[in-house]
């Protein structure tokens, strides 16, 4: 039998906790995703999100946040 190849279960994938990344000094809020940040840049260029930016944006933001500490 080889261990390696066992299935997680549902509830273990479900929970994953997003990677933190610590940006102190760059940040002025406690938090932010890679999603928001991204979506907060392309605003400030003029570009309208649309409704798969909003999928894309909670994606990301389940992917990888910022953080001050």
């Amino acid at each position: 039998m080889n261990k390696g190849n066992a299935a997680k279960p549902e509830s273990d994938l479900e929970e994953r906790k997003p990677h933190r990344v610590r940006l102190p000094g760059f940040l002025v809020e406690g938090e932010i995703g890679l999603g928001d940040a991204i979506k907060r840049v392309t605003s400030a260029m003029g570009i309208r999100p649309c409704s798969a930016c909003e999928k894309r944006a909670v994606a990301l933001n389940q992917w990888i946040t910022f953080s001050r500490w």
